[in-house]
């Protein structure tokens, strides 16, 4: 049985009242939406009554009259359980398309079309620059508020989908002489997502899925540290060229892809280039559940010509071992690899083992306890015939390394980094981190990626300090969320001894503190 949606105004206007009414909803609504699952309706003695666990903002579109009790059925039955998957479900991690749409509800569209409207804006702000690209900003407080919006909408239900996804990015405040600004903040009115999809859920009858994409798209594998759709940085890696997947539900999956990377530009439209391409295999198995196993192989020939950077043609080889958390159990992983080819004119050799072991107390907050260790190989011999600088790729290092926005001290390259990690959580929907890392350059007269710096010498050394984090994250439903932080780095003696050629802004050499405060809202 299909519900039809009540007859609602068509004029403009009463769309327009009906997005308005909507945003007041969402704000009202909010305070009593709790991370259950969604619930639906049943019909009690002729008549549709709400069950406990209902969308409170659905309910109460309902009663506004945006919706009808049918139309409620509609919105509920892709929801929760038994969410609608979008066309990019397999590209990224979940919590990049779960929300409830309500936009797309208030609009009354039918269940072919998706909707959804994501507004991220934040905060932040970091004092005594290092890097050598600011010495001209003085040592100056660097602050900017950022703003990233993405509208998406996908088209079929069926084994063939379509979807689109634009982006703005922009960061205001940020105009004074020095301060950080760059594709990794700005990129506006632009393209991250244009594909089409097939995806067949029974393969010749074998129960196997497989699902092809052909167009430009994000990307998210494993645990992000090599290709990531980017969650904390403003801007988003995209790729044009095609993906592949074949699994069997949760238990395997493999995945292909043949992409050109997206050139990312502040303000012009982006574009790929036939002389970069990427490509690479993906394996994943749940089938022990204390082993579980990715295996991959990435490759990259990247022959532009980059402002004077040099080309590179790199094979990256890498095993991923790793058990899920779970309460009164230790987990942990292991995930490392190896990369071969050549930079310019000489062989490239570069390593990057990734380690972390943590348990899970049955106690008041289930406090979760993590040892971590990351590692990326540098350059030995600067100016000699091997490189040896780990090259991240594409990946993302917020969720392990440090937060990034115009911050983001450390790359996943020349790096020695122990460290540990506290997780909290005090309430249901809060979240509490507080980590210490300290920080070595992985070889001392190599280049300090996350500033630009170098002692070619190694009479520096190679000790860049340690940090202190506190997050807080507050996510009171799927379409409201709150995140707040604070680092303060104390930074080592690398930065007292570095020569004047080094380029170190005035008051570089002096302890940072990082703010920032956010607030992301979908619809």
């Amino acid at each position: 049985m299909r519900y039809v949606l009540a007859d609602g105004p068509s004029s403009v206007f009463g769309l327009v009242v009906r997005l308005t009414l909507l945003s007041v909803l969402l704000l009202v609504g909010a305070g009593a939406v709790r991370a259950v699952e969604y619930g639906e309706m049943v019909q009690k003695d002729g008549k549709w009554v709400f069950q406990s666990t209902e969308d409170p903002v659905f309910k109460l579109m309902r009663t506004k009259e945006l919706i009808t009790d049918e139309g409620y059925v509609d919105a509920a039955a892709q929801s929760g359980k038994n969410w609608k998957e979008t066309a990019d479900a397999v590209l990224i991690n979940d919590r990049e398309t779960k929300w409830n749409r309500y936009l797309k509800t208030a609009m009354r569209l039918p269940n072919w079309v998706d909707l959804g409207v994501e507004n991220r804006t934040r905060f932040e702000s970091y004092d005594h620059p290092w890097r050598s690209t600011q010495a001209s900003g003085g040592g100056q407080t660097d602050s900017q508020a950022v703003l990233r919006t993405r509208v998406r909408v996908g088209l079929g239900n069926g084994p063939f989908r379509f979807l689109f996804e634009g982006q703005d990015s922009r960061a205001y405040w940020n105009n004074d002489q020095g301060d950080f600004v760059n594709n990794t903040t700005v990129n506006e009115w632009d393209m991250v997502q244009l594909f089409g999809s097939m995806t067949l859920d029974n393969v010749a009858g074998s129960g196997l899925r497989t699902d092809v994409h052909v167009g430009r798209m994000t990307l998210d594998f494993g645990k992000r540290r090599y290709i990531a759709r980017n969650d904390f940085r403003n801007t988003t890696n995209a790729f044009d060229g095609v993906h592949w997947q074949l699994s069997q539900g949760k238990t395997w999956r493999v995945r292909a892809f043949l992409v050109e990377p997206i050139i990312r530009d502040q303000v012009k439209l982006d574009e790929q280039s036939a002389n970069s391409v990427f490509w690479g295999t993906y394996a994943e198995s749940q089938h022990i559940s204390w082993l579980n196993a990715n295996v991959f192989y990435f490759g990259l020939n990247d022959q532009r010509p980059q402002n004077g950077s040099l080309q590179r043609t790199y094979s990256t080889y890498g095993l991923r071992l790793f058990k899920p958390p779970a309460t009164n159990e230790f987990d942990y992983e292991f995930e490392g690899a190896i990369q071969t080819g050549r930079l310019g004119n000489v062989d490239h050799f570069a390593y990057n083992p990734n380690a972390e072991a943590g348990y899970t107390f049955n106690l008041p907050w289930t406090p979760r306890f993590l040892a971590q260790y990351t590692y990326a190989s540098g350059t030995r011999t600067p100016g000699g015939s091997q490189n040896g600088e780990f090259d991240p790729l594409f990946g993302a290092r917020r969720f392990d390394l440090m937060p990034t926005g115009n911050f983001g001290p450390f790359a996943r390259s020349n790096i020695s980094s122990p460290g540990w990690r506290l997780i909290l959580q005090p309430a249901q929907d809060w979240t509490v981190h507080i980590k210490q890392r300290f920080w070595y350059l992985a070889e001392s007269r190599g280049v300090y990626v996350g500033g630009l710096l170098q002692d070619s010498t190694g009479g520096a050394g190679n000790y860049l300090g340690h940090d202190l984090e506190l997050r807080v994250q507050w996510a009171i439903s799927q379409n409201l969320d709150f995140d707040a932080g604070y680092d303060h780095w104390f930074k080592g003696s690398y930065f007292d001894r570095l020569p004047a050629s080094a380029d170190l802004p005035a008051g570089g050499n002096k302890d940072t503190d990082y703010f920032y405060v956010q607030m992301r809202v979908r619809l």
